[in-house]
């Protein structure tokens, strides 16, 4: 009798046929850090696009730990992971994919008329639409929908039917376009920054510590992980978000750190979009 747990059996197959997976916990949110790479200390993965490569064996560092290497995948390091794993993601743009993810049936109806037919999967509430072919990923670019394939993940739920196209003009148009924010809260003023919007900051270490600060406060959080992860994303626009620093690479670090503590890709980027209409942005 094969003993090995359905999700990892999955994520081989997967991984043979050149897709990067990664386990994935309940409410489809990645492992958190390892001690080691807690705060992104150990410098992070080289594909995250931070100072140095990361070389704990554990599926650290979420959409980053995806890999095809069977003896990573099937590794002492990962059966814990495996064994609590109730879904398999995989790293869509990692296998040269774009997937937009349709969260609602107005969304489907939007993309039956505005999309070219491809490789189609049902999801829980909606669509997944797979495109050959990577692009930016940005949630939100409509109402309902994300685009998921570089520095993101999906969760894998069959190979689909159709033919897969590729990528079509309007998805390239749409990752151009920022999702539109939501109303916050509350208002908070904050004043421009000197120098009418120059950075102001003379050194890169004064911004890596804001962000290493960041992703230890979102990881200490015991309870109210919701408010912490918004109460953090707001002091971080409030201190980089108006002269132009924040770069991709440091906002992934940040929805990283609050998908370890369970938070999912719509709740970072709601509480993202909520913080920067607080501040007027």
């Amino acid at each position: 009798m094969n003993t090995m747990p359905l999700p990892l059996r999955t994520a081989l197959t997967l991984a043979a046929t050149g897709v990067p997976v990664l386990p994935l916990r309940r409410g489809k949110a990645p492992f958190g850090n390892c001690r080691i790479c807690i705060g992104n200390a150990c410098g992070g993965r080289p594909n995250m696009r931070v100072p140095g490569p990361c070389v704990c064996p554990w599926p650290c560092h979420g959409w980053a730990a995806a890999t095809t290497a069977p003896a990573v995948i099937s590794s002492p390091a990962w059966a814990a992971a495996w064994r609590q794993a109730v879904y398999v993601g995989y790293h869509p743009g990692g296998a040269g994919l774009t997937v937009v993810d349709l969260d609602n049936p107005a969304a489907v109806e939007w993309a039956r008329s505005a999309l070219p037919p491809t490789t189609t999967v049902a999801t829980t509430r909606g669509e997944h639409w797979i495109y050959r072919g990577a692009v930016r990923s940005v949630n939100g670019v409509r109402e309902g929908v994300d685009i998921k394939s570089t520095m993101s993940y999906a969760r894998y739920l069959g190979p689909g039917t159709g033919p897969m196209a590729d990528v079509p003009a309007v998805v390239h148009e749409l990752v151009k376009v920022k999702p539109a924010t939501r109303s916050a809260p509350r208002t908070v003023t904050v004043p421009a920054p000197a120098g009418g919007g120059k950075c102001p900051h003379r050194s890169p270490v004064y911004l890596e510590r804001g962000i290493a600060m960041a992703e230890q406060r979102i990881t200490a959080a015991a309870s109210g992980v919701h408010a912490a992860v918004y109460r953090t994303f707001l002091a971080v626009l409030a201190a980089h978000g108006r002269c132009g620093c924040l770069t991709d690479a440091h906002i992934t670090r940040l929805f990283t750190a609050a998908q370890a503590k369970g938070e999912t890709v719509r709740h970072c980027t709601d509480a993202w979009a909520n913080a920067r209409t607080a501040l007027g942005m």
